[in-house]
């Protein structure tokens, strides 16, 4: 019997086995096989135009690529490969990258297929192609020429501008001087790295160099971006020297012009009924807890942390997050902001993160309002709500133990048990006697001492004139915020922060103020380093900073409900 069931179990109990053999290694393969990540320096690109395509590995793969793949929609005209190691905090890490120069050889969306390095195999992307050849009026025997185009021509104020500059060049130059792109009233940043690939116009073949900017145009109307001009040396074929010994290459100055172009830019639309103009490509709101909500402590501090990304924006164009009103029930303790920009090919990313702690001082349930920020979608064109739906917090009392205190218990010790009353001895008691003399004459003597010694001390007098300057800063800086001088409101505001917190720059000064006003103060920087003093507006830094001078007041005052904040 035993015999039977042994022949019966062991073949299904090896099965088993294999198959978790099999599927523990093909786990075991998978863990370790290396990731490959695919990208192109730009997209979409034109049918006559070449792009690179760069594999990058974090580790070594399995084996050598096979780009066979690849040469069903692509012709490889060079390839290379590289890896770099580095050492960081003790973790070693590698980096291997394999770089193709290519060329499609249709238009269309096209795919990038995924190419086998042994058993590893890399990620597949799509790319788009377009056959829109370039149509210049430039002769075959020009040697270089720039080309610049703006996109949308036609823009929303603050919106982003895409522009372009191409530099094509069919001879070698050296010493090349290319100017900035200029836009009066309008915030330029340059976006990411220069591209350099090759292409045909005219059946002539160029090298092209391309650089992207993003343009955020200040006031609408028209406004026009000034030619850009390149200065280079052409070098030319050699001419032979000294009895054709000596050779030497000549070089002739070429100064080459790009148009001019005008955009029409369009003012805030009339559909639009937010407070706070915004245009974004994308925007992204969201909130994140440090704990959980629905069980908060009394005087215990939980972070609320607010993000705004915005695609297509710069940073200053954000608004502020927390705008919530708490009282003493709910007290509320912003941080100063992270405000970060993000320089990217396809445009500028703008990213505003606020965190809040808030400390209930009360069981109960507190309600936070919802937060709208409206902003304007450049790509449907119509403005949207980017919201916070109303949170409600719980708070839980802090359950407080009740310790019985019982009477001390001292130990029982032996005793003696007298027979009789006890009575001191003579000598015993001329021993305290003198004890006590001399205790009483110590005392005296110290008495005696401290007055004589006593002085009176002299009354302080303050010196006022620390205030009497602050006061007089306060005063500069409303008269200045009324008459919108931007100039005359920044000299106020330093040497008001200079005897406030020993601040020399405005920047520093922002962060000794609360968010609000530290807002208008970073505002106030940036109107005068944009060259905006003309158009900066004073109310509202005058007014938050009264607000922040009144909040100072209540935050000095004695409140011992909660722990200092800094003990949290």
């Amino acid at each position: 019997m035993m015999n039977t069931i042994k022949q019966l179990l062991i073949p299904k109990i090896e099965m088993w086995l294999g198959l978790f053999l099999l599927l523990l290694l093909l786990a075991t393969q998978s863990a370790f096989a290396a990731e490959i990540k695919v990208s192109v320096d730009r997209n979409p690109v034109s049918l006559d135009e070449s792009f690179q395509i760069t594999f990058t590995a974090t580790e070594s793969p399995d084996d050598d690529p096979s780009f066979g793949p690849l040469q069903q929609d692509f012709s490889i005209l060079s390839q290379s490969s590289g890896s770099s190691s580095s050492w960081v905090n003790g973790k070693s890490s590698k980096t291997v990258q394999w770089k193709l120069s290519v060329m499609a050889k249709q238009a269309g969306d096209l795919v990038i297929p995924a190419v086998k390095f042994g058993k590893d195999v890399s990620q597949s992307i799509t790319i788009r192609v377009t056959d829109k050849t370039a149509n210049k009026a430039v002769s075959n025997d020009e040697e270089l020429f720039i080309e610049v185009e703006a996109i949308p021509e036609n823009p929303y104020v603050q919106s982003q501008v895409f522009y372009t500059l191409r530099l094509y060049t069919r001879v070698d130059i050296s010493q090349a001087r290319l100017n900035e792109p200029e836009l009066s009233d309008a915030v330029i940043e340059r976006l990411g790295e220069d591209s350099n690939y090759n292409t045909q116009v005219n059946g002539v073949n160029y090298s092209v160099t391309e650089r992207k900017y993003a343009f955020f145009p200040q006031k609408s109307g028209k406004l026009t971006i000034k030619p850009l001009l390149l200065t280079a040396e052409v070098l030319t074929g050699s001419r032979p020297g000294f009895n054709g010994f000596f050779n030497s290459q000549t070089s002739k100055t070429k100064n080459v012009e790009s148009k001019a172009i005008t955009l029409d830019v369009k003012p805030v639309p009339a559909s639009f009924t937010g407070k706070h103009w915004l245009s974004s490509e994308q925007l992204v709101l969201k909130q994140d807890w440090s704990g959980d909500i629905q069980q908060m402590k009394v005087g215990e501090p939980l972070t609320r942390t607010l993000t705004l990304i915005a695609k297509g924006t710069t940073v200053g164009q954000l608004p502020e997050l927390n705008t919530t009103n708490t009282n003493d029930q709910l007290k509320a303790y912003p941080d100063q902001p992270v405000l970060q920009e993000q320089k990217k090919v396809d445009g500028l990313l703008a990213f505003r993160e606020e965190k809040i702690a808030l400390i209930p001082s009360k069981a109960g349930s507190y309600t936070l309002p919802a937060i709208e920020i409206p902003w304007f979608n450049t790509q449907s064109q119509k403005m949207e709500i980017a919201k916070i739906p109303e949170t409600t917090l719980t708070t839980l009392a802090v359950a407080t133990q009740t310790v019985a205190i019982e009477p001390a218990v001292t130990p029982a010790t032996p005793q003696k048990v007298a027979t009789g009353p006890v009575i001191n001895s003579p000598q015993e008691t001329n021993i305290w006697l003198w004890i006590s003399v001399f205790l009483a004459a110590g005392w005296l003597i110290t008495v005696v001492i401290f007055l004589t010694k006593r002085t009176v001390k002299k009354p302080v007098i303050e010196n006022d004139d620390a205030d009497i300057s602050l006061k007089a800063c306060i005063k500069n800086l409303k008269k200045a915020c009324a008459n919108n001088d931007a100039l005359a409101a920044k000299d106020a505001l330093l040497e008001w922060g200079r005897q406030k917190f020993n601040a020399t720059n405005l920047g520093a000064i922002a962060g000794f103020c609360d968010a609000r006003l530290r807002d208008e103060i970073l505002h106030l920087n940036h109107a005068l380093y944009g060259k905006e003093v003309g158009q900066w507006q004073g109310k509202k830094l005058f007014q938050t900073f009264t607000e922040n001078k009144a909040l100072e007041r209540i935050t000095t005052s004695v409140d011992k409900s909660l722990e200092p904040l800094y003990r949290l």
